[in-house]
C-alpha cells in the first residue's frame, strides 16, 4: 500500500483534530461505502494540487513563506513543505507570456495564471487589488479583434513607434502577455495593459491573443450569444 503525507492530503484544521488523538500513529481510513465519496476525493486531491502549484509559483515570483502562509492560510511549515516537495504533481512555471497562459488553460488553470499575472507582474497597481477579491470568468485565451474594444483614455497616435518598441506580431506575441478585456453592459474595455494596446492599435494589429473577463450573469449571457461561437481558442503558442 502507498502512504501518503496526510499534510498534503487533509486540511490543516483537520489535520490537528486528528493529532490530538493519533499523533505519530499509523492510520488505516477504509473506502466510504457511497461511490460519490471516490469523486469527491478526486476532486479535492486535483484543488490541493492547484493550490500547491500557485504556491511554488508565487514563491519563484518573490513572495515570501509569511505571505503565501497568510495568503492560503497554512502554517509556516506547510508552506515549507510544499515548496520543496519533490514530488511531481505536473508542476508548470508561470510566465507572464501568451505561451504561459494558454498551457495553463489547457489544463484547467486560467484563472490561476490570471492570479500569478495580477499578484507577480501587473503588482504595482493598488487599484488591482480590488479586482482581485471579486468573482470573475474568464473566456479565453482567444484571438480577439481589436477593434472593438473602447478606446476611452487611450492615446493611439502619439509619437512615431520607436526601434525599442516591442514587436506584439507573429511569433513574437508568444513571449508577451494576453490582453485582459473586460466585457460590460454589451461593450469591451481594456482592464489596465493600456500602453500595451495603444502600441497594437499603432501597429495595426488586427486580432491578439485575449481573456475576456466576466462578471455579472447578464453580461456573460449577452456575451455568449452574441461572441461565444465565434472567436477561435488558442490551444498551442
Amino acid at each position: 500500500m502507498k502512504y501518503e503525507n496526510a499534510g498534503e492530503v487533509i486540511p490543516e484544521k483537520l489535520l490537528k483534530e486528528i493529532q490530538k488523538y493519533a499523533a505519530g500513529k499509523l492510520l488505516y481510513i477504509p473506502i466510504g461505502k457511497e461511490k460519490k465519496g471516490w469523486g469527491e476525493a478526486t476532486g479535492y486531491r486535483d484543488r490541493l494540487q492547484k493550490r500547491n502549484r500557485m504556491i511554488r509559483n508565487k514563491y519563484a515570483g518573490g513572495m515570501t513563506v509569511s505571505e503565501l502562509a497568510d495568503e492560503y492560510f497554512l502554517s509556516l511549515d506547510s508552506i515549507k513543505k510544499i515548496i520543496y516537495s519533490k514530488r511531481n504533481d505536473g508542476h508548470m512555471t508561470y510566465a507572464p507570456t501568451v505561451r504561459s497562459a494558454v498551457e495553463y488553460t489547457n489544463i484547467g488553470m486560467l484563472e490561476e495564471w490570471i492570479q500569478c499575472f495580477l499578484q507577480l507582474t501587473l503588482k504595482t497597481d493598488p487599484v488591482l487589488y480590488d479586482f482581485m477579491e471579486e468573482k470573475h470568468v474568464y473566456f479565453g485565451v482567444v484571438k480577439f479583434p481589436l477593434r472593438l474594444v473602447q478606446l476611452d483614455g487611450i492615446e493611439v497616435w502619439g509619437n512615431a513607434i520607436g526601434a525599442d518598441e516591442p514587436d506584439e506580431t507573429g511569433d513574437h506575441a508568444a513571449d508577451l502577455p494576453p490582453l485582459l478585456i473586460q466585457y460590460e453592459e454589451g461593450k469591451f474595455y481594456c482592464i489596465e495593459q493600456k500602453e500595451m494596446l495603444a502600441a497594437l492599435k499603432r501597429r495595426k494589429v488586427n486580432a491578439y491573443p485575449t481573456v475576456i473577463v466576466l462578471k455579472e450573469t447578464a453580461d456573460y449571457k449577452r456575451f455568449m450569444k452574441h461572441y461565444g461561437n465565434v472567436l477561435f481558442f488558442i490551444d498551442r503558442t
